[in-house]
């Protein structure tokens, strides 16, 4: 049985072997654990998904609680893909997160999952990333 907590006190190892087990350690910067502490610390709405004691599942997000929250990381447990464990922290995020809408950028092989629970797709969205000047 899947048990749902919410909160960001989790054990940094731990979170990173997930990163790792669902493929979004690719993409994640799991070699730098200052930067993960920081990325885990910071976020200020996180919803974990458990089987018995192994860490299955993460919904890590930054929410204003009333009009916008930014789901930065949705990480299932290759292991437990396809079983609604994803759908479900998805849901309990937006339920925590008061009236607002989520918003994400998802992973390449995310893309298809996403509008098929529901998502719309928003062309207008832009990113700046750190390593480019402001012109």
């Amino acid at each position: 049985m899947i048990t749902y907590r919410i909160g960001n006190d989790l054990e940094l190892d731990v979170v990173i072997e997930l990163y790792r087990a669902s493929t979004l350690g690719e993409r994640r910067p799991v070699d730098d654990r200052a930067c993960m502490e920081a990325m885990l610390r910071n976020a200020n709405l996180v919803v974990s998904a458990w089987d018995g004691e192994l860490l299955v599942g993460l919904a890590r997000s930054v929410s204003d609680f009333i009009y916008c929250t930014y789901l930065s990381d949705l990480a299932v447990r290759v292991s437990h893909q396809r079983s609604g464990i994803g759908r479900e922290l998805i849901r309990r995020t937006r339920t925590e997160g008061g009236k607002a809408m989520l918003i994400l950028l998802a992973a390449p092989k995310a893309v298809e999952y996403y509008p098929r629970i529901g998502f719309e797709h928003h062309p207008q969205a832009w990113i700046l990333r750190q390593a480019i000047e402001l012109k």
